[in-house]
C-alpha cells in the first residue's frame, strides 16, 4: 500500500503554478471562435490554420527558453525561476487582452511562451527535488492540476462568454491572476521550511558535459519521438475539442466548453489515479493500454453527427467520450518523461525532463498548426482523425523503447 502524500507549501505553490499555466495555454483555444470574428481570421471560414500559428508561434519561444531553462534554474534557483516564468506568462496573457489585430497576439504569445517554456521545463523537476523517494506518485498527481486549470477555463471563461462578457476582459482577468500567482514562490521563503534548493556551485562545463552524454544515448531519441507525438495527441485534442464541438455540433461556447471540461475531467482521474497507483515497472504499460483506448475513442467522436440519434442522447454519448478520451490521454506527457528518466538513471534527472519537455512542446505545437490546416481543407473530421494517427505512432515508439531497455538490461546482465 502507498504511503501517505508529504505535501508542503511549495507543493501547494507547484500546483497553482500548473492551474495558471493551464488557463494561459487553454483560454486562447476556448476564446478562438469569439477572437477570430472580432479580429478578422473566423475560424468557420478559412481561419483554422491562423489559430494554429498562433499556438505555434509561442512553442517556438516555449522551445528557447525550455533549451537554456536548465542554466537560468542553475544560477536562479528553481524557486526563483518559476515565479518569473509565472510572471512572464501573466505579462503575455495581458497584453493579448488588449491586442488590436492578429498580428499583434504573436508577439504577446511570445512573451507568455517564454515563460511557458520556464515553467514547462522546471515545474516537473521542481516537483521531483521536494520527492526524490517516489517522483511517479508526486509528478503525476501535480500534473493533475493542470486539468484542474481547465475546469476553471471552462466553468469560468465559458460562462462568462455565453453570459455575453468580451473575451478581452476574460483574458485580462486570467493574466492579473497569473501574475498574483507569481507571489506562491517569490514570496519570503520560511526559514524552518525553505525549498531543497541544490548547493552546489553552478558548473557550466558539467552542464555541457552531461547534455553531450544524453544526446549520445538512442533510447533518449527514442522518449523525444514519443514526447512528439503523445504530446501533439494531448493538446492537439485539448486545443481544438471546444471548436470542434462548437461547429461540428453548432452548439455554443458554454456547450462547447463543458465538452473541453470532460477531458479535463478525465484527465484529472486519469493522473491522480495514476499518479497514486503507478510503480516505475507498470509505466510502459499504461502508457500503451492508455494509447489503445484513445484510438477507438477518438474515431468514434469523429463520426458522431447531430441528427444521428436524439440530441439528449447524442450529447450524453459525446460527452462520455470525450471524458474516456481525458484518461486516455491523461498519461502522455508526465508518464513518458518518468518512463524516459527511470531507464537512463545514469544520465541527470533535470537535463532529461528539460530535453523531453522540448520535444513535447513543438509535438503541441506543430500538431495543432496540422490539425488547423487539415480542417481547413477538408473539414472537422479529418482535424480529429489526426489525433488516433498520432497514438499509432506513439504506441509503436513505446514499443520500441521497450525493447531497447530490455537490450541494455540484458547486455548489462553479460557484462
Amino acid at each position: 500500500m502507498n504511503k501517505k502524500l508529504n505535501l508542503g507549501r511549495y507543493d501547494y505553490a507547484g500546483y497553482m503554478a500548473f492551474i495558471m499555466y493551464s488557463i494561459c495555454s487553454l483560454i486562447i483555444p476556448l476564446l478562438i471562435v469569439a477572437i477570430g470574428r472580432t479580429l478578422n481570421f473566423p475560424i468557420d471560414d478559412g481561419g483554422m490554420a491562423a489559430g494554429g500559428v498562433l499556438h505555434m508561434t509561442r512553442s517556438t519561444s516555449m522551445v528557447i527558453t525550455l533549451l537554456f531553462c536548465g542554466w537560468i534554474s542553475a544560477f536562479l534557483g528553481k524557486r526563483i525561476t518559476m515565479g518569473l516564468s509565472i510572471i512572464l506568462i501573466g505579462l503575455g496573457i495581458s497584453c493579448c487582452a488588449i491586442a488590436p489585430a492578429y498580428w499583434v497576439l504573436i508577439p504577446c504569445l511570445l512573451i507568455a511562451g517564454l515563460g511557458e517554456g520556464v515553467c514547462e521545463g522546471i515545474a516537473t523537476p521542481f516537483v521531483q527535488d521536494m520527492h526524490p523517494e517516489a517522483p511517479e506518485r508526486y509528478v503525476n498527481i501535480a500534473h493533475a492540476f493542470w486539468s484542474v486549470g481547465i475546469v476553471v477555463t471552462v466553468l469560468v471563461a465559458g460562462g462568462l462568454l455565453t453570459l455575453g462578457v468580451n473575451w478581452r476582459i476574460i483574458l485580462g482577468i486570467a493574466g492579473v491572476c497569473t501574475l498574483l500567482c507569481s507571489l506562491c514562490f517569490l514570496w519570503k521563503e520560511n526559514p524552518a521550511h525553505p525549498y531543497p534548493e541544490a548547493k552546489e556551485k553552478i558548473n557550466f562545463q558539467k552542464l555541457f558535459a552531461d547534455s553531450r552524454k544524453i544526446v549520445k544515448v538512442p533510447r533518449f531519441w527514442i522518449c523525444c519521438l514519443a514526447m512528439f507525438f503523445g504530446a501533439g495527441a494531448e493538446f492537439g485534442l485539448t486545443f481544438w475539442s471546444a471548436a470542434y464541438i462548437q461547429l461540428t455540433f453548432r452548439t455554443g461556447a458554454w456547450v462547447a466548453g463543458l465538452g473541453t471540461g470532460m477531458i479535463a475531467l478525465g484527465m484529472f482521474v486519469g493522473r491522480t489515479a495514476f499518479g497514486y497507483f503507478a510503480k516505475i515497472d507498470y509505466l510502459r504499460r499504461i502508457l500503451l493500454g492508455c494509447a489503445g483506448l484513445t484510438i477507438p475513442v477518438t474515431l468514434l467522436m469523429a463520426v458522431l453527427r447531430r441528427g444521428m440519434m436524439p440530441d439528449s442522447l447524442l450529447f450524453i454519448l459525446l460527452f462520455f467520450l470525450l471524458f474516456l478520451a481525458g484518461i486516455g490521454i491523461a498519461p502522455y506527457w508526465p508518464t513518458t518523461q518518468v518512463l524516459g528518466v527511470s531507464t537512463m538513471p545514469e544520465l541527470d534527472s533535470t537535463l532529461l525532463y528539460i530535453y523531453f519537455s522540448a520535444m513535447g512542446v513543438p509535438g503541441c505545437g506543430f500538431f495543432t498548426w496540422l490539425m488547423g490546416a487539415i480542417g481547413d481543407r477538408y473539414g472537422l473530421t479529418g482535424t480529429l482523425l489526426v489525433v488516433p494517427c498520432c497514438l499509432v505512432i506513439f504506441i509503436l515508439i513505446i514499443l520500441a523503447l521497450g525493447f531497447t531497455a530490455k537490450e541494455r538490461k540484458r547486455a548489462t546482465n553479460i557484462q
